[in-house]
């Protein structure tokens, strides 16, 4: 069995830095930076993590976040 606690709190956090205005008006190189180590993160995951379901895999890919974060809320009851 997969566990998508780590998956489930990097996409939270990819969301939170995207809907951060504040930080995106004050210092957006920094929110690209955060952005990016994010997202190295997931796709790191996604790398190490064998069994990954189809559906999730292709929302991963396509960065689909807000589904990929649904999907894993559904199967987890989270």
């Amino acid at each position: 069995m997969i566990d998508y606690t780590t998956l489930k709190t990097l996409l939270e956090r990819r969301l939170e830095v995207i809907a951060d205005t504040k930080l995106r008006d004050k210092d957006p190189d920094e929110q690209l930076r955060q952005l990016q180590t994010v997202s190295e993160d997931i796709t790191r995951w996604a790398n190490e993590t064998k069994g990954i379901p189809q559906q999730l895999n292709h929302f991963l890919k396509q960065s689909s976040l807000n589904k990929a974060l649904e999907y894993i809320q559904a199967i987890t009851k989270n």
